[in-house]
C-alpha cells in the first residue's frame, strides 16, 4: 500500500436531508417507506406502520414525519391515557417500537379510534410486522393488522456501501474503496451490523494508531463473529 491519499468512493445513491440535518440514503430497500412519509398529509388512511430491522432508519423517518406534522414521539411501552390527550391536542403521534410491547393497549386502541374519527395521524414503527406483534387485546390486534404496513427490506449492496461510507465519514475516517468492498462482501446485510463494525474499526484504529486497511477490517469482522474468508 502506497502513501497516496485514499481515493474517494463515489456512489450513485439519492440523498435526502432530514429535518434534523442528518443525511438519509435512499435505495430500493427503503424507497417505499420514504414515499409513505412524503405522501403525508395526503395519506389515504389515518395511520400506518413502518417495520424494519435494527438500524434500518425507522426512527429517522419517524422523526422526519414528526417534525413535518407537528406530532409528538411516544414509546409504545409508555402509551397511556395521557397519550390520547396529546393526540387530541396535537393531531398527530409517532409511536415507536411496538415490538417492545404497548404500555396500555386500551389507550392505544382508543387513540387509533380517535385518529380515525377526527382524521388525526399516527405513524407507528416496529421491528416486526403488525401481524407478528404480541398484543393481548383482540380489538387492538385486529386494528393493527388492518393498518397500512410498509416494510423496510434488508439493505441492498448500494445502500450498505453508502451507509458504511457515511458512518466512516461521520468519524472522520478516510477509507479506501477496497475496504468498503471487503466489508460488504463478508458482513451480514444489516445496518445495525454496519454500525457495530464501523465503531469497532474506529476503536481499533485509535487504539493501535493504524490506518484503516483490509487487515484491520478483517479483525473487526472476526470480533463481530463474522468469518473473514479472503
Amino acid at each position: 500500500m502506497t502513501g497516496a491519499a485514499p481515493r474517494q468512493l463515489v456512489l450513485d445513491l439519492a440523498h435526502r436531508t432530514a429535518l434534523d440535518a442528518e443525511d438519509f440514503l435512499v435505495s430500493q430497500a427503503n424507497a417505499e417507506a420514504v414515499a409513505f412519509v412524503d405522501l403525508w398529509p395526503d395519506w389515504q388512511h389515518w395511520a400506518g406502520v413502518v417495520s424494519g430491522p435494527e438500524g434500518s432508519g425507522k426512527s429517522h423517518l419517524a422523526n422526519v414525519w414528526r417534525q413535518r406534522s407537528g406530532a409528538v414521539r411516544v414509546e409504545a411501552a409508555g402509551v397511556n391515557e395521557a397519550t390520547v390527550e396529546q393526540l387530541r391536542t396535537l393531531g398527530g403521534l409517532a409511536i415507536e417500537n411496538l415490538e417492545r410491547g404497548v404500555g396500555d393497549e386500551r389507550a392505544l386502541f382508543h387513540a387509533l379510534n380517535l385518529a380515525r374519527e377526527h382524521k388525526f395521524s399516527i405513524f407507528l414503527t416496529s421491528r416486526t410486522a403488525p401481524g407478528d406483534l404480541d398484543v393481548t387485546l383482540p380489538d387492538l390486534r385486529s386494528r393493527l393488522r388492518a393498518l397500512p404496513h410498509v416494510a423496510i427490506a434488508p439493505p441492498d449492496q448500494a445502500l450498505l456501501q453508502g451507509v458504511l461510507v457515511k458512518l466512516f465519514a461521520d468519524r472522520q475516517l478516510a477509507i479506501e474503496p477496497a475496504v468498503i468492498a471487503h466489508l460488504v462482501r463478508h458482513m451480514d446485510r444489516s445496518l445495525g451490523m454496519a454500525q457495530r463494525l464501523v465503531a469497532d474499526i474506529d476503536h481499533r484504529a485509535l487504539a493501535t494508531h493504524r490506518k484503516v486497511t483490509r487487515a484491520l477490517a478483517a479483525e473487526a469482522l472476526t470480533a463481530c463473529g463474522i468469518q473473514d474468508e479472503a
